[in-house]
Protein backbone atom coordinates (compact mmCIF):
# COMPACT_ATOMS: atom_id res chain seq x y z
CA UNK A 1 0.00 0.00 0.00
CA UNK A 2 1.28 3.15 -0.80
CA UNK A 3 2.75 5.24 2.39
CA UNK A 4 0.30 8.10 2.16
CA UNK A 5 -2.51 5.65 2.09
CA UNK A 6 -1.32 3.80 5.40
CA UNK A 7 -0.59 7.09 7.13
CA UNK A 8 -4.15 7.57 6.94
CA UNK A 9 -5.04 5.02 9.09
CA UNK A 10 -1.79 5.15 11.59
CA UNK A 11 -1.98 9.16 11.39
CA UNK A 12 0.32 11.61 9.49
CA UNK A 13 1.06 14.63 9.87
CA UNK A 14 -0.45 16.91 12.27
CA UNK A 15 -2.89 14.17 13.61
CA UNK A 16 0.09 12.06 14.52
CA UNK A 17 2.63 14.43 15.68
CA UNK A 18 0.04 16.49 17.43
CA UNK A 19 1.24 15.98 21.13
CA UNK A 20 3.33 13.53 20.31
CA UNK A 21 6.50 13.43 22.73
CA UNK A 22 9.85 12.25 21.21
CA UNK A 23 13.10 11.95 22.76
CA UNK A 24 16.33 11.82 21.05
CA UNK A 25 19.39 10.08 22.37
CA UNK A 26 22.63 10.88 20.30
CA UNK A 27 26.26 11.90 21.48
CA UNK A 28 26.92 14.13 18.06
CA UNK A 29 25.18 17.38 18.41
CA UNK A 30 24.52 17.73 15.23
CA UNK A 31 23.02 14.81 14.61
CA UNK A 32 20.77 15.94 17.64
CA UNK A 33 20.20 18.90 16.53
CA UNK A 34 19.40 18.33 13.13
CA UNK A 35 16.85 15.66 14.29
CA UNK A 36 15.31 18.49 16.44
CA UNK A 37 14.77 20.43 13.81
CA UNK A 38 13.20 18.01 11.69
CA UNK A 39 10.92 16.69 14.18
CA UNK A 40 10.22 19.96 15.57
CA UNK A 41 9.16 21.75 12.34
CA UNK A 42 6.61 18.52 12.05
CA UNK A 43 5.31 19.62 15.28
CA UNK A 44 6.34 17.01 17.96
CA UNK A 45 7.22 17.76 20.88
CA UNK A 46 11.12 16.91 21.18
CA UNK A 47 13.85 16.09 23.86
CA UNK A 48 17.54 15.51 23.48
CA UNK A 49 19.89 13.62 25.33
CA UNK A 50 23.66 13.37 25.01
CA UNK A 51 24.34 9.80 25.94
CA UNK A 52 22.60 6.87 27.73
CA UNK A 53 22.25 7.56 30.94
CA UNK A 54 20.96 11.02 30.35
CA UNK A 55 18.35 9.66 27.95
CA UNK A 56 17.45 6.71 30.47
CA UNK A 57 16.93 9.67 33.45
CA UNK A 58 14.80 11.62 30.99
CA UNK A 59 12.51 8.68 30.23
CA UNK A 60 11.88 8.04 34.11
CA UNK A 61 10.98 11.79 34.50
CA UNK A 62 8.41 12.30 31.76
CA UNK A 63 6.75 9.71 29.34
CA UNK A 64 7.44 9.43 25.08
CA UNK A 65 6.21 8.42 22.74
CA UNK A 66 8.87 7.51 20.85
CA UNK A 67 13.05 7.20 21.13
CA UNK A 68 15.29 7.41 18.65
CA UNK A 69 18.46 6.12 20.18
CA UNK A 70 21.90 6.04 18.73
CA UNK A 71 23.80 2.60 17.67
CA UNK A 72 27.27 3.36 19.33
CA UNK A 73 27.81 6.28 22.24
CA UNK A 74 30.41 6.36 24.24
CA UNK A 75 29.40 5.71 27.89
CA UNK A 76 26.72 2.67 27.10
CA UNK A 77 26.43 1.34 23.41
CA UNK A 78 22.50 1.69 22.16
CA UNK A 79 21.69 -1.99 22.69
CA UNK A 80 22.56 -1.60 26.43
CA UNK A 81 20.32 1.19 26.81
CA UNK A 82 17.18 -0.34 24.94
CA UNK A 83 17.44 -3.74 27.17
CA UNK A 84 17.20 -1.43 29.84
CA UNK A 85 14.06 0.97 28.05
CA UNK A 86 12.56 -2.13 27.61
CA UNK A 87 12.76 -3.30 31.20
CA UNK A 88 10.98 -0.09 31.67
CA UNK A 89 8.28 -0.28 29.33
CA UNK A 90 8.10 -3.02 26.90
CA UNK A 91 6.10 -0.91 24.38
CA UNK A 92 7.42 2.45 23.93
CA UNK A 93 8.02 2.62 20.40
CA UNK A 94 12.82 2.89 19.82
CA UNK A 95 14.12 3.78 17.07
CA UNK A 96 17.86 2.75 16.75
CA UNK A 97 20.15 5.41 14.22
CA UNK A 98 23.39 4.30 13.68
CA UNK A 99 25.80 4.97 10.81
CA UNK A 100 26.76 1.10 11.08
CA UNK A 101 23.86 -0.18 8.81
CA UNK A 102 24.48 -4.05 8.63
CA UNK A 103 22.09 -6.75 8.71
CA UNK A 104 23.46 -7.99 12.03
CA UNK A 105 23.51 -4.80 13.81
CA UNK A 106 19.81 -4.59 12.64
CA UNK A 107 19.10 -8.09 13.79
CA UNK A 108 20.38 -7.52 17.24
CA UNK A 109 18.50 -4.48 17.41
CA UNK A 110 15.41 -6.18 16.74
CA UNK A 111 15.80 -9.09 18.52
CA UNK A 112 16.58 -6.50 21.64
CA UNK A 113 12.85 -4.66 21.26
CA UNK A 114 13.81 -1.86 18.42
CA UNK A 115 10.25 -0.65 16.53
CA UNK A 116 12.69 0.12 13.72
CA UNK A 117 16.66 0.92 12.29
CA UNK A 118 17.59 3.85 10.46
CA UNK A 119 21.12 4.31 8.55
CA UNK A 120 22.84 7.66 8.26
CA UNK A 121 22.65 9.36 6.68
CA UNK A 122 19.43 9.38 6.65
CA UNK A 123 16.11 10.14 4.01
CA UNK A 124 14.32 12.92 5.70
CA UNK A 125 10.58 12.04 4.21
CA UNK A 126 11.15 8.28 5.08
CA UNK A 127 12.83 9.02 8.60
CA UNK A 128 9.46 11.40 8.78
CA UNK A 129 7.33 7.76 8.08
CA UNK A 130 9.52 5.96 10.24
CA UNK A 131 8.68 8.28 13.24
CA UNK A 132 5.11 8.54 11.90
CA UNK A 133 4.38 4.77 11.83
CA UNK A 134 5.91 4.24 15.12
CA UNK A 135 3.95 7.08 17.26
CA UNK A 136 1.24 5.88 15.22
CA UNK A 137 1.51 1.90 16.32
CA UNK A 138 2.07 3.22 20.16
CA UNK A 139 -1.30 5.15 19.96
CA UNK A 140 -3.20 2.37 18.43
CA UNK A 141 -1.77 0.01 21.15
CA UNK A 142 -3.11 2.40 23.93
CA UNK A 143 -6.32 2.85 21.89
CA UNK A 144 -6.81 -0.55 22.06
CA UNK A 145 -6.46 -0.45 26.15
CA UNK A 146 -8.65 2.51 25.99
CA UNK A 147 -11.37 1.33 23.90
CA UNK A 148 -11.66 -2.08 25.82
CA UNK A 149 -11.71 -0.11 29.07
CA UNK A 150 -13.95 2.48 27.68
CA UNK A 151 -15.92 -0.34 26.14
CA UNK A 152 -16.22 -2.72 28.85
CA UNK A 153 -17.56 0.19 31.25
CA UNK A 154 -20.13 1.25 29.02
CA UNK A 155 -21.37 -1.53 27.36
CA UNK A 156 -19.72 -4.73 28.65
CA UNK A 157 -18.22 -4.62 25.16
CA UNK A 158 -14.90 -6.55 26.28
CA UNK A 159 -13.85 -8.47 22.81
CA UNK A 160 -15.31 -6.10 20.53
CA UNK A 161 -12.55 -3.86 18.87
CA UNK A 162 -13.12 -0.19 16.64
CA UNK A 163 -13.56 3.04 16.55
CA UNK A 164 -14.37 3.54 12.64
CA UNK A 165 -17.43 5.16 12.23
CA UNK A 166 -19.29 2.46 10.88
CA UNK A 167 -18.65 0.07 14.00
CA UNK A 168 -19.28 3.05 16.50
CA UNK A 169 -22.67 3.62 15.01
CA UNK A 170 -23.60 -0.24 15.88
CA UNK A 171 -22.42 0.37 19.02
CA UNK A 172 -24.86 3.33 19.56
CA UNK A 173 -27.72 0.38 18.44
CA UNK A 174 -26.76 -2.18 20.33
CA UNK A 175 -26.91 0.29 23.36
CA UNK A 176 -30.16 1.25 22.35
CA UNK A 177 -31.83 -2.15 21.09
CA UNK A 178 -29.97 -4.30 24.34
CA UNK A 179 -32.58 -3.13 27.16
CA UNK A 180 -35.59 -4.23 25.16
CA UNK A 181 -36.97 -7.44 24.61
CA UNK A 182 -37.32 -7.51 20.60
CA UNK A 183 -36.10 -10.11 18.82
CA UNK A 184 -32.77 -8.87 16.60
CA UNK A 185 -31.81 -9.50 13.05
CA UNK A 186 -27.83 -9.48 12.38
CA UNK A 187 -27.03 -9.47 9.14
CA UNK A 188 -23.44 -9.46 7.96
CA UNK A 189 -20.88 -11.26 5.72
CA UNK A 190 -19.03 -14.37 7.33
CA UNK A 191 -16.43 -13.16 10.02
CA UNK A 192 -18.10 -10.41 10.94
CA UNK A 193 -18.31 -10.71 14.31
CA UNK A 194 -21.95 -11.19 14.91
CA UNK A 195 -21.88 -13.45 17.39
CA UNK A 196 -19.60 -11.13 19.59
CA UNK A 197 -22.77 -8.35 18.89
CA UNK A 198 -24.99 -10.52 20.11
CA UNK A 199 -23.16 -11.52 23.27
CA UNK A 200 -22.91 -7.68 23.62
CA UNK A 201 -26.83 -7.10 23.15
CA UNK A 202 -27.09 -9.93 25.85
CA UNK A 203 -24.67 -8.44 28.33
CA UNK A 204 -26.22 -4.88 27.85
CA UNK A 205 -29.80 -6.46 28.45
CA UNK A 206 -31.83 -6.66 31.78
CA UNK A 207 -31.38 -10.88 30.76
CA UNK A 208 -27.59 -10.60 31.19
CA UNK A 209 -27.64 -12.89 34.58
CA UNK A 210 -29.20 -16.01 32.24
CA UNK A 211 -27.71 -17.91 29.49
CA UNK A 212 -26.21 -17.06 26.10
CA UNK A 213 -27.27 -19.71 24.21
CA UNK A 214 -25.79 -19.81 20.70
CA UNK A 215 -26.50 -22.60 18.04
CA UNK A 216 -25.34 -22.81 14.80
CA UNK A 217 -28.11 -23.69 12.98
CA UNK A 218 -26.84 -24.44 9.76
CA UNK A 219 -24.04 -26.70 10.61
CA UNK A 220 -26.82 -29.73 11.48
CA UNK A 221 -29.16 -32.10 9.43
CA UNK A 222 -33.12 -31.02 10.00
CA UNK A 223 -33.49 -33.91 12.67
CA UNK A 224 -30.56 -33.53 14.69
CA UNK A 225 -31.24 -29.19 15.14
CA UNK A 226 -35.00 -29.87 16.37
CA UNK A 227 -34.16 -32.34 18.86
CA UNK A 228 -31.66 -29.64 19.87
CA UNK A 229 -33.34 -26.88 19.75
CA UNK A 230 -36.78 -28.52 20.88
CA UNK A 231 -35.51 -31.73 23.12
CA UNK A 232 -36.98 -34.82 23.03
CA UNK A 233 -38.39 -37.52 25.27
CA UNK A 234 -37.20 -40.74 25.58
CA UNK A 235 -38.30 -43.35 22.76
CA UNK A 236 -38.94 -40.11 20.59
CA UNK A 237 -35.95 -41.61 17.71
CA UNK A 238 -34.31 -44.83 17.50
CA UNK A 239 -31.28 -43.22 19.64
CA UNK A 240 -33.44 -41.80 22.26
CA UNK A 241 -32.43 -43.71 24.85
CA UNK A 242 -33.05 -40.87 27.63
CA UNK A 243 -34.98 -37.66 27.59
CA UNK A 244 -32.96 -34.55 26.69
CA UNK A 245 -33.79 -30.63 27.49
CA UNK A 246 -33.48 -28.62 24.24
CA UNK A 247 -31.53 -25.41 24.16
CA UNK A 248 -35.20 -23.31 24.15
CA UNK A 249 -35.40 -24.48 27.75
CA UNK A 250 -31.69 -23.65 28.74
CA UNK A 251 -32.36 -20.21 27.27
CA UNK A 252 -34.96 -19.75 29.30
CA UNK A 253 -34.84 -16.10 31.06
CA UNK A 254 -31.86 -15.48 28.80
CA UNK A 255 -31.27 -15.24 25.15
CA UNK A 256 -30.90 -17.60 21.98
CA UNK A 257 -28.51 -17.04 19.23
CA UNK A 258 -29.50 -18.56 16.34
CA UNK A 259 -26.46 -18.26 13.52
CA UNK A 260 -27.03 -18.92 10.02
CA UNK A 261 -30.53 -19.07 10.09
CA UNK A 262 -31.14 -18.71 6.56
CA UNK A 263 -29.80 -22.31 6.17
CA UNK A 264 -32.89 -23.90 8.28
CA UNK A 265 -35.48 -25.99 6.98
CA UNK A 266 -39.19 -24.73 6.34
CA UNK A 267 -40.44 -27.20 8.64
CA UNK A 268 -38.34 -26.52 11.18
CA UNK A 269 -38.72 -22.53 10.73
CA UNK A 270 -42.38 -23.19 11.09
CA UNK A 271 -41.80 -24.37 14.26
CA UNK A 272 -39.39 -21.24 15.35
CA UNK A 273 -42.03 -19.02 14.69
CA UNK A 274 -44.67 -20.63 16.38
CA UNK A 275 -42.13 -20.27 19.64
CA UNK A 276 -41.76 -16.16 18.85
CA UNK A 277 -45.48 -16.38 18.59
CA UNK A 278 -46.59 -18.22 21.60
CA UNK A 279 -43.66 -18.07 23.70
CA UNK A 280 -44.39 -22.22 24.02
CA UNK A 281 -43.35 -25.59 22.57
CA UNK A 282 -43.28 -29.47 22.78
CA UNK A 283 -40.23 -32.06 22.99
CA UNK A 284 -39.94 -33.89 20.18
CA UNK A 285 -42.27 -37.06 20.71
CA UNK A 286 -43.63 -35.13 23.29
CA UNK A 287 -47.59 -34.11 24.36
CA UNK A 288 -47.01 -31.32 26.50
CA UNK A 289 -46.34 -27.68 25.73
CA UNK A 290 -43.59 -25.74 27.70
CA UNK A 291 -43.83 -21.87 27.94
CA UNK A 292 -40.59 -20.59 27.70
CA UNK A 293 -39.11 -16.65 28.22
CA UNK A 294 -36.11 -16.27 25.54
CA UNK A 295 -35.15 -13.64 23.58
CA UNK A 296 -34.30 -14.20 20.17
CA UNK A 297 -31.21 -13.02 18.38
CA UNK A 298 -30.62 -14.54 14.83
CA UNK A 299 -28.34 -14.19 11.83
CA UNK A 300 -27.53 -14.34 9.00
CA UNK A 301 -24.95 -14.11 6.21
CA UNK A 302 -27.54 -14.72 3.26
CA UNK A 303 -29.96 -11.75 1.81
CA UNK A 304 -33.20 -13.16 3.50
CA UNK A 305 -35.17 -11.11 1.59
CA UNK A 306 -34.41 -12.90 -1.81
CA UNK A 307 -34.73 -16.02 0.04
CA UNK A 308 -38.19 -15.48 0.90
CA UNK A 309 -38.76 -14.46 -2.88
CA UNK A 310 -37.42 -17.98 -3.84
CA UNK A 311 -39.69 -19.76 -1.31
CA UNK A 312 -36.74 -20.68 0.41
CA UNK A 313 -37.80 -18.97 3.53
CA UNK A 314 -40.71 -18.24 5.09
CA UNK A 315 -42.14 -14.65 4.77
CA UNK A 316 -43.97 -14.63 8.36
CA UNK A 317 -40.86 -15.46 10.02
CA UNK A 318 -38.88 -12.96 8.15
CA UNK A 319 -41.48 -10.45 9.42
CA UNK A 320 -40.71 -11.98 12.96
CA UNK A 321 -37.37 -11.40 12.98
CA UNK A 322 -36.87 -8.60 11.74
CA UNK A 323 -37.93 -6.55 14.26
CA UNK A 324 -34.95 -4.98 14.27
CA UNK A 325 -32.11 -5.37 11.92
CA UNK A 326 -28.24 -4.74 12.72
CA UNK A 327 -25.95 -5.09 9.37
CA UNK A 328 -22.43 -5.29 10.67
CA UNK A 329 -20.16 -3.81 7.99
CA UNK A 330 -17.40 -5.89 6.43
CA UNK A 331 -13.50 -5.26 7.26
CA UNK A 332 -13.00 -3.89 3.85
CA UNK A 333 -15.25 -0.87 4.79
CA UNK A 334 -13.84 -0.29 8.37
CA UNK A 335 -10.31 -0.74 7.24
CA UNK A 336 -8.77 2.43 9.64
CA UNK A 337 -9.76 -0.49 12.61
CA UNK A 338 -7.61 -2.92 11.17
CA UNK A 339 -4.54 -1.50 13.18
CA UNK A 340 -6.05 -1.86 16.32
CA UNK A 341 -7.50 -5.47 15.72
CA UNK A 342 -4.41 -6.40 14.71
CA UNK A 343 -2.73 -5.42 18.01
CA UNK A 344 -5.40 -6.85 19.80
CA UNK A 345 -5.08 -10.20 18.44
CA UNK A 346 -1.19 -9.98 18.73
CA UNK A 347 -1.56 -9.05 22.12
CA UNK A 348 -4.46 -11.56 22.59
CA UNK A 349 -2.08 -14.58 20.54
CA UNK A 350 1.26 -13.49 22.42
CA UNK A 351 -0.58 -13.71 26.07
CA UNK A 352 -1.83 -17.37 24.81
CA UNK A 353 1.37 -18.51 23.61
CA UNK A 354 3.64 -17.29 26.30
CA UNK A 355 5.54 -14.94 24.77
CA UNK A 356 6.09 -11.35 25.25
CA UNK A 357 4.38 -8.36 23.49
CA UNK A 358 4.99 -8.38 19.45
CA UNK A 359 4.67 -5.02 17.72
CA UNK A 360 3.00 -4.93 13.46
CA UNK A 361 6.06 -3.71 11.93
CA UNK A 362 5.73 -1.36 9.29
CA UNK A 363 6.32 -3.88 5.89
CA UNK A 364 3.55 -5.93 7.76
CA UNK A 365 1.05 -3.33 8.56
CA UNK A 366 0.84 -1.95 4.45
CA UNK A 367 -0.18 -5.38 3.18
CA UNK A 368 -3.09 -5.86 5.81
CA UNK A 369 -4.28 -2.69 5.35
CA UNK A 370 -4.14 -2.98 1.39
CA UNK A 371 -5.71 -6.83 1.70
CA UNK A 372 -9.67 -6.61 0.74
CA UNK A 373 -10.38 -9.16 3.86
CA UNK A 374 -12.93 -11.40 2.31
CA UNK A 375 -13.17 -13.77 5.48
CA UNK A 376 -13.43 -10.28 7.04
CA UNK A 377 -12.24 -9.80 10.78
CA UNK A 378 -11.93 -14.00 11.46
CA UNK A 379 -9.69 -14.18 8.85
CA UNK A 380 -7.81 -11.44 10.03
CA UNK A 381 -7.43 -13.19 13.40
CA UNK A 382 -6.08 -16.34 11.81
CA UNK A 383 -3.99 -14.40 10.31
CA UNK A 384 -2.02 -12.59 13.06
CA UNK A 385 -2.32 -16.19 15.42
CA UNK A 386 0.11 -17.59 12.53
CA UNK A 387 2.13 -14.44 12.58
CA UNK A 388 2.45 -14.92 16.26
CA UNK A 389 3.17 -18.50 16.23
CA UNK A 390 5.62 -18.17 13.89
CA UNK A 391 7.46 -15.65 15.37
CA UNK A 392 10.75 -15.48 16.66
CA UNK A 393 11.69 -11.60 17.16
CA UNK A 394 9.91 -8.72 18.99
CA UNK A 395 8.07 -7.82 15.88
CA UNK A 396 5.38 -9.14 13.35
CA UNK A 397 7.26 -9.05 10.06
CA UNK A 398 5.66 -8.96 6.60
CA UNK A 399 7.67 -12.98 5.62
CA UNK A 400 5.21 -14.32 8.49
CA UNK A 401 2.29 -12.85 6.41
CA UNK A 402 0.59 -15.61 3.84
CA UNK A 403 1.46 -15.36 -0.05
CA UNK A 404 -2.42 -14.33 -0.79
CA UNK A 405 -1.90 -10.49 1.18
CA UNK A 406 1.82 -9.89 0.00
CA UNK A 407 2.90 -12.00 -3.15
CA UNK A 408 5.31 -14.45 -3.67
CA UNK A 409 7.98 -11.66 -4.99
CA UNK A 410 7.48 -9.42 -1.62
CA UNK A 411 8.51 -11.93 0.44
CA UNK A 412 11.53 -12.65 -2.05
CA UNK A 413 12.29 -9.76 -1.91
CA UNK A 414 12.70 -9.24 1.89
CA UNK A 415 14.29 -13.10 2.48
CA UNK A 416 16.71 -13.56 -0.27
CA UNK A 417 18.19 -9.88 0.04
CA UNK A 418 22.56 -9.92 -0.83
CA UNK A 419 24.34 -10.96 2.88
CA UNK A 420 26.15 -8.09 2.87
CA UNK A 421 23.52 -5.84 2.46
CA UNK A 422 22.76 -3.01 4.68
CA UNK A 423 19.28 -2.29 5.84
CA UNK A 424 18.86 0.74 4.28
CA UNK A 425 20.17 -0.75 1.34
CA UNK A 426 17.50 -3.97 1.15
CA UNK A 427 14.51 -1.37 2.04
CA UNK A 428 15.38 0.78 -1.15
CA UNK A 429 15.68 -2.24 -3.09
CA UNK A 430 12.07 -3.27 -1.48
CA UNK A 431 10.41 0.28 -2.38
CA UNK A 432 12.53 0.26 -5.62
CA UNK A 433 10.32 -3.35 -7.06
CA UNK A 434 7.07 -1.77 -5.05
CA UNK A 435 7.49 1.56 -7.32
CA UNK A 436 8.26 -0.58 -10.35
CA UNK A 437 5.67 -2.89 -9.96
CA UNK A 438 2.95 -0.19 -9.62
CA UNK A 439 4.57 1.48 -12.96
CA UNK A 440 4.21 -1.46 -15.02
CA UNK A 441 0.79 -2.00 -13.81
CA UNK A 442 0.00 1.97 -15.21
CA UNK A 443 1.75 1.20 -18.23
CA UNK A 444 4.55 3.25 -17.07
CA UNK A 445 2.11 6.21 -16.80
CA UNK A 446 3.96 8.31 -13.80
CA UNK A 447 0.76 10.00 -12.87
CA UNK A 448 -1.16 7.45 -13.11
CA UNK A 449 1.00 5.71 -10.79
CA UNK A 450 1.40 8.93 -8.39
CA UNK A 451 -2.76 9.04 -8.33
CA UNK A 452 -2.90 5.11 -7.36
CA UNK A 453 -0.40 5.50 -4.76
CA UNK A 454 -1.53 9.08 -3.56
CA UNK A 455 1.25 11.19 -3.81
CA UNK A 456 2.37 14.36 -5.26
CA UNK A 457 3.54 13.24 -8.99
CA UNK A 458 6.94 15.85 -7.87
CA UNK A 459 7.37 12.82 -4.92
CA UNK A 460 7.21 9.78 -7.05
CA UNK A 461 9.54 11.84 -9.50
CA UNK A 462 12.23 12.29 -6.84
CA UNK A 463 11.75 8.44 -5.94
CA UNK A 464 12.40 7.13 -9.08
CA UNK A 465 15.09 9.61 -9.43
CA UNK A 466 16.93 8.72 -6.49
CA UNK A 467 15.61 4.51 -6.90
CA UNK A 468 17.24 4.75 -10.61
CA UNK A 469 14.17 3.31 -11.54
CA UNK A 470 14.72 2.70 -15.53
CA UNK A 471 10.90 4.21 -17.38
CA UNK A 472 11.02 1.78 -19.42
CA UNK A 473 8.05 3.38 -22.06
CA UNK A 474 4.81 5.82 -21.91
CA UNK A 475 1.63 5.15 -22.00
CA UNK A 476 -0.58 1.72 -22.15
CA UNK A 477 -0.10 -0.52 -25.15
Amino acid sequence: MPEAMVSRYIGRGDETSSMSSVLIVDDEAAIRESLQTLLELEGYDVDIASDGEEGLTKLADRPYDLVLLDFAMPDRNGIEVLREIRERDAELAVIMITAYGTVENAVNAMQAGATNFIQKPWDNEKLLADVRTAVGQRRAEQEVIQLKRALKQRYNFEHIVGKSEPMLRIFDLVAQVAPSRSTVLLQGESGTGKELIAKAIHMNSPRKDGPFVPVNTGSMPTDLLESTLFGHVKGAFTSAIASKKGLFEIADRGTLFLDEIGTMGLETQAKILRVLQDRKFMHLGGVNEIQVDVRIIAATNVDLRQQVKEGKFREDLFYRLNVITLDLPPLRQRKNDIPLLAQHFAQKFAEENGKPPLLISTDALRPLLDYDWPGNVRELENVIERAVVLANGPALTIDLLPDNLVGRGAKLALMEHRPDASLFEIMEDCERRIITDMLEKCGWNQTEAADQFRIPLSTLNQKIKRLNIEIKKKGRE
